[in-house]
């Protein structure tokens, strides 16, 4: 079986009320926050802001960085033939437009802001401290 390292992004979106952005991946059928791969020759800016307009078609800007993850429980996924480790950079950020109504793509199945204290029961495997970190406003970048 192959095992790969790979770089990528996510994305922690609130909207003015404190709700997060979660969007259902088509793929798993699981609610996420917006995350993707860094493509070679990428930065991992280029990326994030890549992967928002992919999924949700919107335009976005960086408003900090939350962190770096890269805990094997959390960032590891079994494939067919292959085992692959992901090292996520995590940023807040801030949208720039609005959201479409009704966003369907080949990524993305629904899209919607969830009260933090209220979010689905069926997300999409994350490392445990992404909201948390991402509230946490006083400490950080974080390392996970």
């Amino acid at each position: 079986m192959n095992k790969e390292i790979r770089p990528a992004v996510a994305a922690v979106i609130f909207n003015e009320a404190g709700e997060v952005l979660l969007h259902k991946r088509r793929d798993v059928e699981q609610w996420s926050i917006i995350s993707g791969h860094v493509e070679f020759g990428e930065s991992v800016r280029d990326a994030i802001l890549r992967e928002i307009k992919e999924e949700v078609n919107a335009e976005a800007e960086i408003v900090r960085l939350i962190g770096v993850y890269s805990a094997p429980n959390s960032a590891t996924y079994h494939y067919d033939e292959r085992i692959v480790h992901f090292v996520t950079t995590y940023f807040e950020i801030k949208l720039l437009t609005a959201i479409p109504k009704n966003v369907s793509n080949e990524e993305t199945m629904a899209v919607k802001f969830f009260p933090t204290e209220h979010l689905p029961t069926s997300m999409a495997l994350i490392n445990p401290h992404w909201l948390e970190d991402a509230l946490n406003t006083t400490h950080g970048p974080f390392v996970r």
